[in-house]
């Protein structure tokens, strides 16, 4: 300060860095703000070591060894495990192995026979009163725990298949203050869900959707990959629901939630305030610090293939592209929705044969389909088996090539064809009818056999004929379907396509989830930058030469013999031009040969400046997996209302979206959660809802995170107006003698 030194301490002791955060400040030479940001950390860790310094000294400044405290050092689960194989006639050591910690770590539970296993809570009050309260949540003595935990094999680490159902101490629904504290001191890892009744409920239409969140499997299995996220009120399956509830109700983004009443949406919840903007976001970036976006995505999908697997016969690849306008450096692609390169970042979607979606991968450096095509299949092999598998997909991916080594891996294909060939003649195409999946379609189609890579790849051509004359090509190896069911299956990729929109415009699929980046791979080649400067220089000057050549022969072609006979003396008039020719064409020259010496290809660490970026992939994957999963259960609703609603293909969604978000009134018992819908816009749209109900309610679903069963219905449309019985002039009479309202 001022010239002199007021502290100095080597760049590794904490202890004495903390201190000197503590001696500008309190000995006033900076603000804790200045000091702060000068510092690179937060204003509450300044104040931090100002409370430890005055408390305990230098020596309180020192970083805390061990874990937090408060924080258990087992989780609640593996106790219950450790209850088990106790039980079972293990020793510790073997229990040790099997969980994956230390054998004193299990000695310290099983060590003093006065203190328990499971976690003793005294209940504060009288909870005989509340439904769903501690008493009835608890696990008692001498009862099956309701996780229904299984062991795994000898080899493997024992783990939890479903969800432990939590404590509450708490009585009152909008009041969780002992559950926040029990979070607070590390003995809770997730509220419980604690309802009370309430009438008029905004939005609780969207718990329609629960017994299709809970089939999909996503809670169960993020609970087996990901376990707790540490002690927390809001922890996994609790913001696992919020994200999904999110996306029904259409809260596209955490940043939406400022918008909405944070009271109300923990009423859907069974929580007195749902997590707000910060609060998600942290719990987002908490799991994405596992890095098990991509084997969660790959379990629900094996789960949605043992479930729907009559619809893996047909499965729809394409890729789609989202459009990047940051700041940030990252690599170009082709966006054909707007027909120009853009930074974007690549995801491929694979959809099954009704169009739902079945898992997504991100494609690296926005590879193309031939290239990504490979990768995908593989991990379709690994979800559906050996089954037979035909993939259909555009003209990116034509390549007979590729086409080759799918057939060998005992895939079909079903694409466009792609480039030129010959007309067929309109006289040899056959109108062909057909009823398809419930629908009557029609095709003029011609069909025949095709080769490609000089005769030896054999395929199937099918070509169809519109009424303006043009024909569309398809490409196939399916050789036993029917030509009209090629045309069918192949125009049906429309689907997906339908499925993009559906998700930018209602579930916002292109948002950014986070602004951070990840460095690029240092190996991976891109074109050389320098080479496509030079190359732009290179048609400028040959541009420039053309020019100069044709000004110069028109010279030549008017010059006048009889004055200049000699091309010597056409030179001499023509000096000027000429040597701007032979400029241009040496410029032209040396630009060649600069090029010829560079790479076609460079490695991203070669890059002098503006190094390429990659944007962070695992939130985004995270979100992506949750909007996949809300709208397949969207698409479970609609196959279990298309019974009961006559125009379910034109109207179902909308029909779906009136119910999620409807109000409803709540009605908790003693083991059930009643969820009763006000009427919707029209008595047909309110019976549909109701034979919905009905079928929602037989599923017996329990809500997420306790024992409460749930029981869908809708309240009957009021009756409007008077009935007149009789014939039609005694109904005219009696409105004759009604006098008039106000």
């Amino acid at each position: 300060m001022a010239g002199f030194a007021v502290h100095h301490y080597k760049a590794q002791d904490v202890m004495a860095e903390a201190y000197a955060m503590v001696l500008l400040v309190d000995g006033g030479y900076a603000t804790q703000k200045q000091v702060a940001a000068a510092f690179e950390c937060s204003e509450r860790t300044v104040r931090r070591h100002q409370e430890r310094y005055a408390d305990g000294g230098m020596t309180a400044l020192a970083n805390r060894c061990g874990w937090r405290p408060g924080r258990r050092r087992i989780a609640g689960k593996r106790i219950r495990l450790i209850e088990r194989l106790k039980e079972a006639g293990l020793s510790n050591r073997e229990v040790a192995r099997r969980l994956g910690v230390t054998e004193n770590a299990i000695r310290k539970q099983v060590g003093s026979a006065e203190r328990p296993l499971q976690q003793q809570l005294l209940p504060m009050g009288d909870t005989s009163s509340q439904p769903n309260a501690a008493v009835s949540s608890a696990p008692q003595a001498g009862q099956s725990l309701s996780s229904k935990a299984e062991l795994a094999s000898s080899n493997d680490l024992a783990v939890v298949e479903t969800e432990p159902i939590a404590m509450s101490l708490d009585v009152d629904p909008a009041n969780r203050i002992w559950d926040r504290l029990l979070a607070c001191f590390g003995l809770l890892d997730d509220a419980q869900p604690v309802f009370g009744d309430a009438k008029s409920v905004a939005g609780a239409g969207v718990l329609c959707a629960l017994p299709a969140l809970a089939a999909s499997g996503i809670f169960r299995t993020a609970h087996k990959l990901y376990g707790e996220i540490g002690p927390s009120f809001y922890g996994l399956r609790t913001t696992l629901l919020t994200l999904l509830l999110m996306a029904l109700l259409r809260i596209k983004r955490p940043e939406a939630l400022k918008e909405h009443d944070p009271q109300a949406l923990g009423r859907l919840l069974g929580l007195d305030r749902a997590p707000e903007v910060k609060t998600l976001r942290r719990k987002l970036t908490r799991l994405a610090s596992y890095r098990k976006a991509e084997q969660l995505g790959r379990e629900l999908a094996r789960l949605r293939v043992a479930e729907r697997g009559q619809l893996m016969g047909f499965l729809y690849v394409d890729g789609h592209v989202r459009v990047y306008h940051g700041k940030r450096n990252i690599p170009k692609t082709h966006v054909a929705r707007i027909r120009l390169a853009m930074p974007a970042t690549t995801d491929y979607w694979v959809n099954d044969q009704s169009g739902d979606p079945l898992f997504v991968m991100t494609a690296v450096a926005n590879a193309g389909m031939v290239k990504m095509l490979p990768e995908v299949l593989a991990e379709v092999r690994q979800l559906v088996g050996d089954r037979r598998i035909t993939i259909v997909f555009d003209r990116g991916g034509w390549s007979p090539k590729l086409f080759q080594k799918l057939l060998a891996a005992h895939f079909d294909i079903l694409t466009y064809r792609k480039g030129k060939c010959r007309r067929v003649g309109e006289q040899r195409f056959i109108l062909r009818s057909a009823q398809i999946d419930n629908r009557n379609v029609q095709y003029r189609l011609h069909d025949q056999a095709v080769r490609f890579l000089k005769g030896k790849l054999r395929l199937r051509q099918v070509t169809r004929l519109t009424d303006d004359g043009h024909q569309t090509q398809v490409i196939t190896s399916r050789w036993d379907l029917s030509d009209i069911e090629v045309a069918y299956r192949m125009f049906e990729r429309w689907r997906q396509e339908n499925f993009f929109k559906y998700l930018r415009e209602e579930f916002l699929l292109d948002a950014l989830a986070d602004y951070q980046s990840e460095p690029d791979d240092p190996t991976r080649t891109l074109p050389n930058p320098e080479r496509r400067a030079l190359d732009k220089d290179i048609r400028k000057a040959r541009l420039e030469v053309a020019k100069l050549e044709q000004a110069y022969g028109a010279a030549a072609v008017d010059n006048p013999e009889g004055q200049r006979p000699t091309m010597r003396g056409f030179k001499s008039a023509h000096g000027k031009l000429g040597k701007e020719l032979r400029t241009a064409r040496d410029n032209l020259a040396a630009l060649v040969s600069r090029r010829r010496l560079l790479p076609d290809r460079v490695e991203v660490r070669d890059l002098s400046d503006g190094a390429l970026v990659k944007l962070a992939t695992e939130r985004k994957h995270i979100t992506n997996l949750i909007k996949m999963v809300a709208f397949q259960a969207e698409s479970d609703l609609l196959t279990s209302l298309r019974p009961h609603y006559a125009r379910s293909e034109d109207e179902g969604r909308t029909l779906l979206h009136e119910l999620l978000q409807a109000a409803a009134d709540i009605h908790v018992t003693e083991d059930e959660l009643c969820v009763t819908v006000h009427p919707l816009s029209s008595p047909h749209r309110t019976l549909a809802v109701q034979a919905l109900c009905d079928s929602l309610t037989e599923t017996e679903t329990t809500f997420p995170g306790s024992r409460l069963k749930l029981r869908f219905a809708i309240h009957p449309r009021p009756q409007v107006g008077l009935a007149f019985p009789g014939p039609r002039h005694n109904r005219a009479s009696a409105c004759a003698a009604t006098p008039p309202g106000p």
